[in-house]
């Protein structure tokens, strides 16, 4: 057996056994390959994945060919000879899957080895809506592909975690997963009469908001932690909006967007405080906040991020534009000029070279994020100058 089936043979291993665990798979230097696994934790060289790939895409290409013919096989098959097209068929879906996720662990892009995972799903999804009676094969499948796509996301690799067409694919997981499991609470919920209680109702859509909140705290952790290992992730956080927006949807009640944003403005503040540079976090908090009908949630989230910036010294340019944005979108500016020791009558001034070479004084009529940043740096000079 060649090196490079080698390489195929112990990465497909690898994704055969991990039974919806969540993987982290890093590229390893030369000297410490080619291989190396401890429980969840996979290392591997650069050379050592070209390698499985090249045998990965040749195995892919050769069974997509055959992949047509092997279905009708298993669809058709009535006699004695249905057993061995099965497992010929069988065979041919394991060579498929295995290859797709090597090739989709070196190359995140390759859309015909992503298309293909998703019209595998599809298929599901389609024998699904004509017998209905037992949903657990499809959603096993859309939630081994989630554990799947966390895996790539959420592994220090070089493009997995700003992939597009990964993000895509997972949004899409997640509808799928959403669309059959909701069905199937509807299949089971009892019939109710008219005199059904307004406490069982509400009782209902609390549980239901729990659910959708615990879905969507743990589908921002994951958007922590790829925003960790790619700075400014704006795709991760274009997929939260979708997800924001999905369950607001899904649930029908009309404050629950704003339940939804209020249940994660905490964490995600902190996570921004803690990245401070990160201007993607910024402007999805930013977004979280527009949702929130509670105005002094607003007040108190945009007078954490001031004292925080004060307290520290930081004058980085993504928190003083978020601190901008927020102060005009939410009429907190009088807020924001207090809170840096200036009245609310205050004018905000800037100076400006003339063509002399002398220097005048200019009013800002509308104080950009620089002169937030003037009106601080001003306060640390002075109170400097106290203490």
């Amino acid at each position: 057996m060649s090196t490079s089936d080698n390489a195929y043979q112990e990465l497909a291993r690898i994704f055969s056994t991990r039974n919806n665990r969540i993987l982290e798979i890093e590229i390893l230097p030369p000297t410490l390959g080619p291989l190396l696994q401890e429980d969840c934790s996979v290392g591997i060289t650069k050379k050592y994945l070209v390698q499985a790939f090249v045998t990965a895409r040749r195995i892919f290409f050769g069974n997509l060919r055959l992949s047509p013919e092997c279905e009708t096989l298993c669809a058709t098959a009535q006699d004695e000879n249905e057993s061995s097209a099965q497992g010929a068929s069988d065979k041919n879906l394991e060579d498929l899957l295995a290859s797709t996720e090597i090739i989709l662990l070196f190359d995140c892009e390759h859309l015909t080895a992503c298309n293909w995972r998703r019209r595998r799903l599809d298929d599901l999804k389609r024998h699904h809506d004509l017998s209905p009676s037992d949903p657990k094969p499809l959603i096993q499948a859309l939630e081994t592909e989630l554990t799947l796509m966390t895996t790539y996301l959420c592994s220090p690799l070089h493009r997995h975690t700003k992939s597009p067409t990964l993000w895509q694919h997972r949004i899409w997981l997640l509808k799928g997963l959403l669309q059959v499991r909701g069905a199937q609470v509807i299949a089971m919920r009892p019939q109710m009469a008219c005199s059904t209680s307004q406490r069982t109702q509400s009782g209902q859509r609390y549980l239901e908001q729990e659910s959708a909140i615990n879905l969507l705290r743990s589908e921002l952790d994951i958007v922590f932690r790829a925003g960790e290992l790619h700075p400014r992730n704006y795709y991760a956080f274009s997929y939260m909006r979708q997800v924001h927006s999905i369950l607001s949807d899904t649930m029908e009640i009309p404050e629950t967007r704003a339940v939804l944003s209020e249940s994660i403005i905490d964490s995600t503040l902190k996570w921004c405080l803690a990245h401070p540079s990160d201007i993607s976090g910024w402007t999805y908090i930013l977004h979280l906040l527009e949702a929130v009908t509670e105005g002094k949630l607003r007040l108190d989230t945009v007078n954490k991020v001031v004292r925080y910036a004060l307290d520290v010294g930081w004058e980085g340019e993504s928190l003083w534009t978020f601190i901008d944005l927020a102060a005009k979108a939410f009429d907190v500016e009088d807020m924001v000029s207090n809170t840096l020791q200036r009245t609310a009558a205050t004018r905000f001034t800037t100076t400006i070279e003339l063509s002399d070479g002398s220097t005048r004084a200019a009013v800002v009529s509308e104080p950009s994020w620089k002169s937030w940043l003037t009106m601080a740096r001003a306060y640390w000079t002075n109170h400097n100058e106290v203490v």
